[in-house]
């Protein structure tokens, strides 16, 4: 099952993704069995960002081969960061890139994991069956900023910086997809989604030892591969057996 938000008449709607049309529902899947309230044409849609996570979690360094490209050390141990709601946008909306960054302004495709049930001392198998849905996102990351701060306040939660979508897919093995990035329809990176040194259950499980985990929540599972982004891209993520996450990126100062 496919599960989305999108815009109706000026506010937030679920709904559920079939191949022509999204049934509008009325009231998250999240909280129980919704009823159908309408219907809205897939091609007409005005997509949201999939769910607004009470905590959005975010892993950091997780695949070797990105390890190995930024000489990091291998964690030894899942740790997550956070990430700032206000960053969030949707399948299709602007990527908009602000006047004041240079260097290099990159897309990082990762696997997002949507929680479905309040967690606290999970075990591997309670936080596998935690996961209500798997969803696409796009770490955009502005690298300048990212080593001028002491934090990541602006190189990674400016907003539009993390596009998530278009839907979460329930009914799926993600770990044994493959992650796709293109750029104007060009590849620039292919790999294994589930090739990380920690998977999302280990960082579920070691999470939930200190913090409590609930319905809405969301963990970003880091990405293997990154690659430039400029004003006039369009970048699409594609993670198979999820779907396609598309996004053009615009310049602040040329929004159109």
């Amino acid at each position: 099952m496919r599960y989305t938000r999108v815009a109706v008449g000026g506010r937030a709607v679920w709904g559920r993704v079939g191949e022509e049309d999204i049934e509008l529902l009325s009231e998250s899947p999240l909280d129980g069995d919704p009823s159908v309230l309408g219907t809205v044409p897939v091609a007409d849609a005005h997509w949201l960002p999939v769910v607004v996570p009470p905590v959005f979690y975010a892993v950091g360094m997780n695949y070797p081969r990105h390890i190995a490209h930024a000489r990091a050390e291998t964690p030894t141990r899942p740790e997550v960061g956070y990430r700032a709601n206000n960053a969030l946008t949707g399948h299709r909306s602007p990527i908009v890139k602000p006047d004041e960054v240079e260097g290099r302004f990159e897309a990082e495709p990762e696997l997002v994991a949507v929680i479905g049930r309040t967690l606290r001392h999970a075990t591997y198998d309670e936080a596998r069956k935690s996961v209500f849905g798997w969803t696409i996102g796009n770490d955009v990351s502005a690298r300048t900023w990212q080593h001028q701060d002491r934090s990541f306040w602006r190189s990674k939660n400016s907003d539009t910086f993390k596009p998530m979508g278009p839907w979460m897919e329930t009914d799926v093995d993600a770990l044994a997809q493959t992650t796709t990035l293109r750029v104007n329809g060009e590849v620039r990176a292919s790999f294994a989604t589930g090739d990380m040194v920690f998977d999302p259950f280990d960082h579920i499980v070691e999470l939930t030892k200190h913090i409590t985990m609930h319905p809405g929540d969301v963990l970003w599972m880091g990405a293997e591969s990154t690659c430039q982004l400029e004003p006039g891209d369009t970048v699409d993520i594609e993670i198979s057996g999820i779907g396609v996450l598309s996004n053009p990126v615009h310049s602040e100062g040329n929004p159109s």
